[in-house]
């Protein structure tokens, strides 16, 4: 069994907690933009001391209606200023934060406020208020409910109802809670069945905060900047979030996906985080242009350039012939793809599944390097991560400070420290089937280096067996089949199969272009094609790629181009964009089974 610890960077006290970043930035550091809030078409400055001044409002208004020390407050909207706020104002309190996703249906939303046995819960629109009435009367612990969006919004009303309240009142129960206390339960996306709710306290995050900003001090550092458009109700994003206010960088938020290019570009941040689906969305984006606009052949040089120059960082360095062409196309290619992360981006963060080398040697080629690290939401984030001294691409780094990692003798890696959750809520079966000894075990695969990089392997519940007894790992078929721009999503199959199959969905943003280079009608749909020689031939080389990748037991045989994309709303997908594998194998039993002539 091999085994890697990092020692921890700054121990967490007793007597502290998450909220008292809010005033020891306030009171020493009063004049720092915390925020810019993107309010009609301009980023508005918020000080560390406008922000405080707020969470005192709203957390005054929640004692006010009466939440008490370690009762439960249901948190549903999109990324925002006021989700980032309210967190903190539910600190204050004293209060539990339970994140929702925002497209949760009213059945999701039940499930997680009675599990929790929330008392309140804020939401965002007057739609996620129409979900909440579905299932109000079943809530028999819900007291209060309170709509951001509106006239007043929810923290007009939480200030009006703590209007008369004593701002000691709440210094004296922010004060009062412990590390050990739980600050947060945050259900996972349920890729396997029903969300379990993970306990996180102060002390974990409190520890995932140091750790990542000695991790980073390179970019988390006051004056740096930082823009959030991954949804908050991911650990992954409101860890990031709450870092980066802890190191004083400047914070935007942003919810509009579609418009991200363009908030990139006026906010200008000098880092991003985000899931590689949408490093793949830059990349495919980039290369779609160029190949529409004719200069194609530019830009595969460029690729192909700038992935030597990044492999050559790993042996020695580039040569000369190889620094004068990267300087060449770093002027004719490169500058514009970092215009696109706003101009000032220095490097970025990638966690939530695997982001692929080639992808990798091509940001850290363009001047951009992509950080990628690795963590579920029971290691409150990032529980390893590639850091700018010690970064090993394929990998996703070593453990952050305080945090210990090991692989099983089956292969499973297991994970302890301080970011290590203490169990599920109202779930002792699922805690003990987790938690041994303080070491949780992830359900992932993986291999540890003598030096304590760790790489991904694969999914130990996902592992394909196949009839021949062939152990086949579809994460690395799947993310390579991805990179591909013309496929959206991949799903390989082939358990006690034959051999391995996959369903193939096409990327919707790239078929219009795919179809006026191919000659085929404006009109036509990914159901009307799907039989077609060219479109068959363009799935079957990005097959042959993935197929390169792996042996000959473990490649794929033959695929099915699906009609339409895998969604959230179709509970194929879940908001941080992974695989629900058994409702994919369920909506699609008909296509898999014609994959095997049955």
């Amino acid at each position: 069994m091999r085994e890697y610890s990092a020692p921890a960077s700054r121990t967490v006290a007793a007597d502290e907690n998450l909220a008292d970043v809010v005033w020891a930035n306030a009171e020493r550091f009063g004049d720092v933009v915390s925020f810019r809030r993107h309010i009609d078409g301009s980023w508005i400055d918020v000080t560390a001391r406008e922000f405080a001044a707020q969470v005192l409002d709203a957390a005054k208004g929640l004692l006010a209606a009466g939440i008490e020390k370690g009762d439960r407050v249901g948190l549903m909207s999109k990324t925002r200023y006021e989700w980032t706020l309210l967190d903190f104002a539910i600190w204050a309190a004293g209060g539990v934060t339970v994140p929702i996703y925002e497209t949760s249906s009213p059945e999701q939303v039940h499930w997680i406020l009675s599990d929790s046995a929330a008392k309140a819960v804020i939401v965002e629109t007057a739609e996620h208020n129409a979900s909440l009435d579905e299932v109000r009367g079943r809530l028999p612990e819900l007291a209060h409910s309170w709509q951001i969006d509106g006239a007043p919004g929810a923290l007009e009303q939480l200030s009006t109802l703590g209007a008369e309240g004593a701002d000691d009142d709440v210094h004296t129960r922010r004060r009062s809670v412990p590390s050990d206390a739980l600050a947060t339960i945050v259900y996972t996306s349920g890729t396997t069945g029903r969300p379990k709710g993970v306990q996180l306290t102060h002390h974990n995050l409190l520890s995932e905060i140091r750790a990542d900003i000695a991790a980073f001090p390179q970019f988390m550092s006051q004056g740096n900047s930082l823009l959030a458009f991954l949804p908050l109700a991911h650990i992954l994003a409101r860890a990031i979030v709450m870092t980066a206010f802890t190191a004083r960088v400047t914070l935007g938020h942003t919810a509009d996906i579609t418009n991200l290019v363009a908030d990139l570009g006026t906010f200008r941040p000098t880092s991003v985080v985000a899931v590689p689906r949408v490093f793949e969305k830059v990349y495919n984006g980039a290369k779609l242009k160029a190949h529409s606009d004719g200069k194609g052949k530019i830009f595969d040089a460029a690729e192909a350039t700038a992935v030597a120059y990044s492999q050559a960082l790993d042996g020695g360095g580039a040569g000369l012939g190889l620094r004068v062409k990267h300087t060449v196309f770093d002027k004719l290619v490169y500058s514009k793809l970092r215009a696109a992360l706003g101009g000032r981006c220095i490097a970025a963060v990638s966690g939530g599944a695997p982001l692929g080398a080639r992808l990798a040697h091509f940001f850290r080629g363009i001047g951009v390097p992509v950080y990628e690290g690795y963590g579920l939401t029971e290691t409150s984030a990032a529980a390893c991560v590639n850091t700018e001294n010690d970064f090993k691409v394929g990998t996703v780094g070593k453990p952050v400070a305080g945090t210990s990692v090991r692989i099983a003798e089956d292969g499973e890696i297991q994970l302890k420290g301080d970011v290590v959750f203490n169990g599920y809520w109202n779930n002792e079966k699922a805690t003990s089937e987790s938690l041994q000894d303080g070491w949780f075990s992830t359900g992932d695969l993986g291999e540890l280096d003598d030096e304590g990089f760790l790489k991904i392997t694969g999914r130990k519940k996902e592992i394909i067996v196949t009839a021949g007894g062939k152990n086949v790992a579809p994460s690395g078929l799947e993310d390579t089949l991805k990179s591909n721009p013309l496929i959206s999503q991949a799903m390989v199959v082939g358990d006690q199969r034959p051999f391995i199959g996959v369903l193939v969905t096409i990327d919707e943003e790239f078929f219009p272009t795919w179809k006026s280079q191919h000659g085929k009608p404006a009109d036509a749909n990914v159901a009307d094609l799907a039989d077609d020689a060219d479109l068959q031939a363009a799935v079957q080389e990005a097959v042959d790629a993935a197929n390169k990748q792996v042996s000959q037991a473990e490649s794929i045989k033959k695929f099915t181009i699906l009609p339409q994309d895998f969604t959230e709303a179709g509970g194929e997908i879940t908001p941080s964009l992974k695989l629900k594998r058994n409702v994919v194998n369920k909506n699609y039993a008909t296509d898999i089974e014609a994959l095997y002539g049955k």
